[in-house]
């Protein structure tokens, strides 16, 4: 299957899962997450902000903010393809953006990737490898190929952990894959 047709085949089961579940199952994946090294150490998280079928990630961003981390979101710039990050303290700070994302507003502070401790990663499909399929610009592989702090974790429903993704020589894998029951 290529890559495209595993996207496609990922997000309608994604999409199946019914509101009620959504947010059960991604409160358990936030506690793996809370429960893990990485993310009591980290001072500061670059996360994106997710749009439903994803892992919810508000509930991941608050915990930050409770807790006194940095959290930085991304802003991709479409010449190029890349991603800067952008240090926020409320949702105020984002607006809608290409395909519906919310990102940082421009007039706020940039954040540099080694001011990144802990870099959590979205994708549509991972393997156990840690490699995954994102959503088809390159835009985090590019970005991981410069960030070298390397923690990196990518939060998961069950039914995106596949056995096999197709890899690309500038593929970059995450760490450690956060799911519903392990971690």
């Amino acid at each position: 299957m290529n890559k495209s047709e595993l996207r496609k085949e990922i997000h309608v089961s994604l999409t199946k899962i019914k509101e009620e579940d959504y947010r059960k199952r991604s409160k358990n994946i936030h506690q793996n997450l809370y429960d893990t090294q990485c993310w009591k150490n980290a001072k500061s998280i670059g996360i994106t902000i997710s749009r439903f079928p994803e892992v919810d990630t508000y509930g991941v961003i608050e915990k930050a903010w409770m807790e006194g981390k940095t959290v930085s979101v991304p802003r991709c710039i479409h010449q190029g393809k890349k991603l800067d990050f952008y240090s926020i303290s409320s949702f105020e700070e984002v607006e809608p953006s290409y395909f519906g994302l919310l990102e940082p507003l421009q007039s706020l502070q940039k954040t540099s990737p080694d001011a990144i401790d802990l870099l959590i990663v979205p994708g549509l499909a991972y393997n156990s490898s840690g490699f995954r399929l994102g959503y088809g610009g390159g835009y985090y592989d590019r970005y991981l190929a410069n960030y070298y702090k390397r923690k990196t974790i990518s939060l998961c429903f069950k039914e995106q952990i596949v056995e096999h993704i197709p890899v690309d020589g500038h593929d970059q894998p995450v760490g450690m894959l956060i799911g519903e029951e392990n971690h």
